[in-house]
Order: C-alpha cells, then sequence, then structure tokens
C-alpha cells in the first residue's frame, strides 16, 4: 500500500478532531447492540477479511449510496478501514450528511486480530 500524503494525514488528522473513535472492544460491542459494522474499504479489501456482519460500502461510493443502505440517519454506525484513516474520513463525511450516531474504530482493522470476535 502506498504511503500516505502529508495533505491526506492533515486532513485525516482533521477529521479526528470531529468524529468520536472508539476501541475495537467497543465497537464490537456497539455491533453486539445493533450497530452497522461499516466498512469502508475496497471491495477486494473486504473479500480478503473483514468483522462478521458488517457491510461493505467503499468511502469513494459512501455519500452516494449510505441512504440506500441505511436510510435512518439515527442508526449507530461503526466505520472501519485497515488502520483507521478511511473510517475517520468516513465518519466525518456521515456526519456531515446528516448521520447522528456515527463512530470509527480507531486503528482500523488492524487493531486486533479477527479471531478474537467469537
Amino acid at each position: 500500500m502506498a504511503d500516505h500524503t502529508e495533505d491526506f494525514l492533515q486532513l485525516v488528522a482533521e477529521a479526528k478532531t470531529r468524529i468520536k473513535q472508539v476501541s475495537p472492544e467497543a465497537a464490537l460491542q456497539l455491533a453486539h447492540e445493533g450497530a452497522v459494522l461499516l466498512d469502508v474499504r475496497e471491495e477486494e479489501e473486504f473479500a480478503q477479511a473483514h468483522l462478521e456482519g458488517a457491510t461493505n460500502l467503499s468511502r469513494n461510493d459512501l455519500a452516494e449510496q449510505i441512504e440506500a443502505t441505511v436510510p435512518d440517519k439515527s442508526t449507530p454506525i461503526v466505520c472501519y478501514c485497515a488502520g483507521g484513516n478511511r473510517g475517520a474520513l468516513a465518519a466525518d463525511t456521515l456526519q456531515t450528511l446528516g448521520y447522528t450516531n456515527v463512530v470509527s474504530i480507531e486503528g482500523g482493522l488492524k487493531a486486533f486480530s479477527l479471531d478474537r470476535q467469537d
């Protein structure tokens, strides 16, 4: 995967000041309580590994397709990606679109191992 540019990292840092980040454990608890797990990675990445029960909607398609996927803007949503950057940007975008109960997994999928979710 390519290194991130300074501008991209600045954009992510700004987004993280406007969103709530949660631990992997808290994210799984939210999902257990009914939150939508939203994997914002590309389809190929999702096919390789993802959290059980997650819905894949890449960050590039998010603004255009989220209302069809999650029509109720008060629905709890947990965004994640591989390392936390795209998930943070996605959570920020969702808030801009009027979603009121959105968090991002701090550190993304890499923050925990998939075998812990039984």
